[in-house]
């Protein structure tokens, strides 16, 4: 008899955890920018409880609760807002176990190429119940994407030099967008071509010696931070004065831009590809955002 009820209890719970893994989620965490914005844009955002501590857009979540990021998730914190599904990184391995042993449905993020980005808003939006505007909301970014690089299409890409982060007034500790990922993708559907095209990561430490042998005829510079003063963003430029035999340098060909849209591989990506495509083609017929 005892045996036969432990085998009842043991039916009933896996019974209830295949629900909870199939049923459509109220109660989600999202521990990424990218994930948070994509909900919210495919009609998901009043399910959504809880997000990363570095998520800032949209204006919706400024009130929701926070969880920690990439590097220091609160479990805890997570575990205590009783959801029914948790978007981590992939790669959040410790999370990952954590969230798993306590039953928690999970939909594992990956961060990949701009393809993977509509891939992923399709998949975000079967997962939640929201399959028709999700799939409304990629075809929209890539009729867009169709319209860029219709209006960038047969004009001459220029050698780019993506820059996706350095130290403040300084050369120094200057990471680039390598052959790979969403980013190199982004400059290359602008209409650029990337000088570190041939390497195979998505990031790339550049030096002195890369800047020179690369000779870029454009630097295109991205922070995320949109609380720059025009003077500090004078300053930054004025920073690559220090390798004035570079093409970019010598010709003035050194943009800076500001904004979340052109690091976060979400909804607004086709707006930030856009405004890549104005940097590098000025008189391009470009669609407006």
């Amino acid at each position: 008899m005892t045996q036969r009820f432990a085998w009842f209890i043991l039916v009933a719970w896996l019974s209830l955890v295949d629900v909870l893994h199939t049923q459509t989620p109220q109660r989600i965490v999202s521990v990424i920018p990218a994930v948070t914005e994509i909900l919210f844009a495919i009609g998901a955002g009043p399910q959504v409880v809880g997000v990363g501590s570095h998520d800032q857009f949209p204006p919706e979540i400024t009130d929701l609760p926070r969880i920690g990021g990439l590097i220091d998730p609160d479990v805890e914190a997570i575990i205590a807002l009783r959801p029914d599904l948790v978007v981590p990184y992939a790669t959040q391995g410790d999370l990952v176990t954590q969230l798993e042993r306590a039953g928690i449905p999970l939909f594992a993020y990956t961060h990949g190429t701009l393809r993977d980005v509509l891939t992923t808003i399709r998949q975000l939006g079967k997962r939640t119940g929201h399959a028709t505007e999700a799939a409304a909301v990629a075809r929209g970014i890539e009729d867009d994407l169709a319209a860029i690089a219709g209006a960038v299409s047969g004009r001459r890409r220029p050698p780019t030099l993506l820059v996706i982060a350095r130290e403040p007034y300084s050369l120094r500790n200057l990471v680039a967008s390598g052959g790979s990922g969403f980013q190199h993708d982004m400059l290359a559907l602008a209409g650029g071509h990337n000088v570190l095209n041939g390497a195979t990561s998505r990031a790339v430490q550049v030096t002195t010696e890369i800047l020179l042998q690369t000779a870029p005829e454009v630097v295109l510079e991205v922070r995320a931070e949109e609380t720059l003063s025009a003077s500090e963003i004078k300053k930054e430029i004025a920073t690559w004065q220090f390798l004035p035999s570079l093409p970019a340098v010598r010709n003035s060909r050194v943009i800076f831009l500001t904004g979340s849209d052109l690091v976060i591989p979400g909804p607004r990506i086709a707006q930030a590809i856009a405004r890549f495509a104005l940097a590098l083609h000025p008189d391009a017929p470009l669609p407006t955002q």
